[in-house]
């Protein structure tokens, strides 16, 4: 099945020997599919949706609400793949883009920062979220939130910090505010080179945070699941 990766940014060039990029990334948690890149942040846009099966959309360092051509572009594509009804997944800054492209909101969090492994409560349950499991530990790092819902979102899972941190809307668009293609390693560099821009207390509860376990094998499967449903 081949899968197109919505590239809206690129790990800093300083991690990368390390850490890998944002396709290493998507390409390490979903093996299984064929990837097809698209470099959006430098206006490399598929020509025709029919390209690939379904979508996919990285995280980034812009907003969603930025005044770049490329992000409005971006977001004529969501509202063409939901109008398609093509199924497209979006990570963090991609979940945003759900939200404000399909007539939501997004803005900074009042309540700041969301680093380190943070716990996601669900709170609906579609026949693809299998295994089935009331909450999962995922890795966030965002100060942007979905703080509006679209039209025909259902909210899938809160976290204490950010109430919309998993929706579908319609059948075709998931959002996942977290970072599962993160490693806890990748997390914890973030976090400690930015601790002028977040605050030494937040820091220090994101790195504690990771002591926890992280289940990106669960979202793995729920976004197969999500993806390969008739």
């Amino acid at each position: 099945m081949k899968a197109g990766l919505f590239i809206c940014d690129h790990v800093a060039p300083q991690y990368q020997n390390q850490f890998g990029d944002y396709p290493s990334m998507f390409a390490k948690l979903f093996p299984d599919f064929d990837w097809v890149l698209y470099e959006v942040c430098n206006n490399q846009f598929p020509k025709n949706l029919n390209e690939c099966d379904l979508y996919m959309a990285t995280g980034s360092k812009h907003a969603v609400y930025d005044d770049f051509e490329w992000i409005k572009q971006l977001k004529h594509i969501i509202v063409e793949l939901y109008q398609q009804q093509k199924p497209f997944v979006g990570v963090c800054f991609g979940h945003q883009l759900i939200g404000e492209a399909l007539g939501g909101k997004v803005q900074k969090s009042s309540k700041g920062w969301c680093v380190g492994v943070h716990d996601f409560q669900i709170t609906a349950t579609k026949d693809w979220m299998k295994p089935a499991s009331p909450k999962i530990n995922l890795l966030m790092m965002c100060q942007d939130q979905i703080v509006e819902l679209p039209p025909n979102a259902t909210v899938l899972a809160k976290s204490a910090l950010c109430p919309i941190a998993m929706l579908t809307v319609g059948n075709c668009m998931l959002g996942i505010q977290a970072h599962p293609e993160f490693s806890k390693a990748y997390n914890r560099q973030l976090m400690e080179d930015r601790i002028e821009l977040m605050g030494e207390a937040v820091v220090h509860k994101g790195i504690e945070s990771l002591d926890k376990v992280v289940h990106a094998e669960v979202i793995q499967a729920w976004v197969e699941r999500f993806v390969l449903r008739d």
